[in-house]
């Protein structure tokens, strides 16, 4: 029988389903620091709610923003993850000897970060209901929207990581936990752009995630949800995420030209 795409791609997430099945380290390490972050910065939160007004009414402000950065930093490693994976297992080659397509790859790793993702947050916000009587899901349809923008962004970024492996080399692995906490202090995850230097705005502002955590900001404060950072996060994200699967599919070829599918190394 034929393979069509939608089995081949099916047939990667199983793989990777199958991975995760038999290793419980590895499921436990998709819950572990989320869930220490929202400890830790909870307990944070609820010491300056004592000692300031204005932190007071933003107490859960904080314990939003960092739940929805591990959303970010989740779907990067989600999908660069799914990658090394392949890589640290010398499986390129035998994957590519199959009908298997790189956009299929990137649908494959795309699912995975998506998985990891929900199966990671999703104990850290429960427990944040009984701990600090927050319930981030009270955004209601908001919270999709910004879930769902940085959970992309996230993966856009895993994907370009991915790019830089495959054509560098596993010496480059570290980019992926490196490259996305570049992204941190200025895509305002616990305070507004207009901290940040004049000449430094502009760089957030062009960055998705700045927009969701300004508009996450804006519907906790103001109970108000801001379609104009929504948009813009949305288009940043189609511009970002063009930009990153050409570049994934630019480096695929170069590396098939090179015999680099078959020959991982440092």
């Amino acid at each position: 029988m034929r393979s069509t795409p939608r089995m081949r791609v099916g047939a990667l997430v199983l793989r990777h389903y199958y991975l995760f099945r038999g290793s419980w380290p590895r499921i436990l390490e998709m819950a572990y620091w989320p869930t220490i972050n929202m400890l830790v910065w909870g307990l944070t939160s609820q010491f300056l709610a004592g000692n300031s007004n204005w932190v007071a009414q933003a107490s859960g402000v904080f314990i939003g923003a960092v739940l929805l950065w591990d959303v970010l930093f989740r779907g990067n490693l989600g999908v660069a993850l799914a990658f090394l994976e392949e890589m640290w297992s010398r499986n390129l080659g035998q994957l590519f000897v199959s009908p298997l397509r790189p956009i299929e790859l990137v649908a494959a790793m795309m699912i995975m970060s998506l998985l990891r993702t929900t199966v990671g947050i999703l104990p850290a916000a429960l427990l944040a209901i009984p701990m600090f009587d927050f319930s981030i899901f009270k955004l209601g349809w908001p919270l999709l929207a910004f879930y769902a923008n940085l959970l992309f962004f996230g993966a856009v970024m895993g994907l370009a990581v991915s790019s830089l492996v495959l054509r560098f080399g596993l010496g480059a692995e570290s980019l992926a936990w490196v490259l996305i906490f570049a992204l941190a202090p200025i895509s305002c995850i616990y305070y507004p752009v207009s901290v940040l230097p004049a000449w430094l705005q502009p760089v957030s502002w062009a960055l998705p995630s700045t927009h969701v955590f300004e508009g996450l900001r804006i519907a906790m404060l103001e109970g108000r949800f801001d379609q104009g950072h929504f948009l813009s996060a949305l288009c940043l994200n189609a511009l970002y995420a063009i930009a990153a699967a050409s570049l994934f599919l630019f480096v695929f070829q170069v590396a098939r030209k090179k015999g680099l599918l078959l020959n991982v190394g440092e």
